[in-house]
């Protein structure tokens, strides 16, 4: 088993040092390569962030190519909570790494994640020792939401998008996830994309283009 993450990475629009770190965080069965693009749609509002989008620790067991934060053949919230509990340390050392890489605090991390990758940067952000600048999650899930009220340890602001015709991971997460943060006092955004199964849209992208507009301020 491999500790040390990596995946391909986009240096800043602007010129000069990176003053943010956006990392990209992939679904199940993808690799880096899916998500790194988002550096070119996001990236003018973002001019001056470093984008990176580490393949997940291992082989997708349900796929002869990809990565995986977790298995999925057991899809239960049982398994989710182990999966993301075992993959956290990981990303977190991958975290710090690339902050120290840049010279950046971890109030300049932004975690933007697509489907399992939305588990871990949920899981991942909100427990960080610093709150990310931001979390933005599209098609997600929030795992494990009974236990943010005792391991909660950063507050920073989440964009939620979900498809109101997604067959892989239904919309009502997206309702369930919204409830569970704003009962702990978390600011959520939450926006449904009629007619989107499980996947990114143009509008997605310019709800989150908005939204990661105030942060970089």
């Amino acid at each position: 088993m491999s500790t040390i993450l990596s995946g391909p990475r986009r240096p800043p629009l602007a010129e000069g040092p990176a003053r943010q770190l956006v990392v990209l965080l992939h679904g199940v069965g993808a690799d880096g390569e899916d998500l790194i693009d988002l550096a070119g749609a996001l990236g003018p509002v973002l001019p001056h962030a470093a984008w990176v989008a580490p393949n997940a620790p291992w082989p997708c067991d349900m796929a002869p190519h990809g990565h995986q934060w977790f298995s999925v053949q057991t899809r239960t919230a049982a398994s989710r909570a182990a999966g993301v509990d075992r993959a956290a340390p990981l990303l977190n050392a991958f975290l710090d790494a690339e902050l120290a890489r840049h010279g950046l605090d971890g109030s300049q991390l932004i975690l933007i994640g697509f489907s399992q990758g939305t588990m871990m940067a949920l899981h991942v952000g909100l427990r960080r020792p610093v709150a990310p600048a931001a979390i933005v999650g599209f098609s997600g899930v929030l795992v494990a939401p009974e236990r943010l009220a005792a391991e909660a340890t950063a507050r920073p602001p989440i964009l939620l998008v979900h498809g109101d015709a997604d067959a892989v991971l239904s919309v009502d997460f997206l309702d369930a996830a919204t409830g569970a943060l704003k009962a702990e006092g978390f600011a959520v955004t939450a926006v449904r994309r009629p007619g989107l199964g499980h996947g990114i849209d143009q509008a997605g992208l310019a709800e989150a283009a908005r939204f990661l507009a105030t942060p970089a301020t």
